[in-house]
């Protein structure tokens, strides 16, 4: 029998990620899985156990493929005839942002313990961000066998 974690016991750390030459999909699995907290052992699926998440470089991320052309994202505005799409193209030109927090939210579970912990991922265009003062890891994306390394 598992015991599961209180509130009290929850601690929380830093990650930060060079997003420089990643893959969408892969690095949204790697960020995922850290701000639920699924990396510790001491995961509780009804509790927000996870860390915080800073991912530098966001307009050097890539697709895999012809996705970066091809591949659509849709909104609906709640109006009759409302339906708005866009290509990772344009929209890496109006908000780089926008495609990793997409990609990372949709891997996140629906309702309001989802949209707590998708405040914990910072995204940032660019090598600099507000949060060395939280001295986070710094996680290396290993491109040869997909495997990620921490280093202090």
């Amino acid at each position: 029998m598992s015991k599961f974690l209180k509130k009290d016991q929850i601690t929380s750390s830093w990650y930060e990620i060079d997003a420089k030459n990643a893959v969408v999909g892969r690095l949204a699995t790697i960020i995922s899985k850290i701000i639920r907290g699924k990396n510790k052992t001491t995961y509780t699926p009804h509790m927000d156990d996870g860390d915080f998440v800073v991912v530098k470089n966001i307009e050097q991320i890539r697709f895999t493929g012809k996705k970066f052309f091809n591949k659509k994202y849709y909104k609906h505005t709640g109006y009759p005839g409302g339906i708005k799409e866009i290509t990772p193209k344009k929209l890496q030109e109006k908000k780089p942002e926008e495609i990793l927090k997409l990609a990372v939210k949709r891997m996140l579970p629906s309702g309001v313990l989802g949209k707590k912990q998708l405040t914990k991922l910072k995204i940032y265009s660019g090598n600099n961000h507000p949060h060395s003062a939280q001295n986070p890891k710094i996680i290396l994306l290993d491109k040869l066998n997909n495997k990620n390394i921490v280093r202090n």
